[in-house]
């Protein structure tokens, strides 16, 4: 049975049986009547137990690094459209496999080229976040949906996995920003 989380909310992924590989799966509707396809990007940022920041660039999952050099994050690639039916964008998480240094997991998601476009999470409908259980078939075990709370916002942060006495939690963070892909891995220590 799946969970609906709503903002703020936390769940121990640890009690009863531990998760080890989990799926992070995003899906959006854009509203009716756009110009341009929206195209929105998952984004993992992977900080580090001293700093709460990411020790280098390849602790930034997003388009253009798919995959962590631990193996422990893949992202399954860019959708450029969203609207189709189904989660259109994926980052697999091995939480079992996550180097120890890692403490905590930000999950961002940002409109490509949004002020370019002049576009904002108020067009895009429909947008959620679902934690999948990737040994048990992908089964659904949380969902985040994001509500209509970022009209003029061009990046959220959505959840994020955090390490606590080694167990994982998820939270559901829900925060709108005016910052690009950009701003958040500068954000998180990383020139951009």
């Amino acid at each position: 049975m799946s969970i609906a989380l709503a903002k703020g909310q936390k769940l121990d992924l640890s009690k009863g049986t531990p998760l080890g590989n989990v799926k992070v799966a995003l899906g959006w509707d854009e509203q009716a009547g756009g110009g341009e396809d929206f195209d929105l990007d998952a984004s993992m940022f992977l900080c580090n137990l001293e700093s709460g920041k990411c020790s280098a660039e390849t602790d930034f999952i997003f388009y253009n690094n798919l995959v962590h050099p631990s193996g422990a994050v893949k992202h399954t690639g860019d959708d450029k459209t969203g609207g189709a039916s189904g989660d259109a964008e994926v980052i697999i998480v091995d939480l079992a496999n996550m180097p120890h240094r890692i403490s905590r997991m930000d999950v961002v998601v940002t409109i490509h080229d949004a002020v370019g476009r002049q576009q904002n999470f108020g067009q895009v409908r429909n947008a959620y976040v679902r934690l999948l259980d990737a040994e048990k078939d992908d089964k659904e075990l949380l969902r985040f949906d994001l509500g209509e709370d970022f009209s003029v916002q061009i990046g959220v942060h959505f959840c994020r996995f955090y390490r606590k006495d080694d167990s994982w939690y998820f939270e559901a963070v829900g925060a709108g920003s005016n910052s690009d892909l950009g701003a958040f891995a500068r954000d998180h220590g990383l020139d951009a």
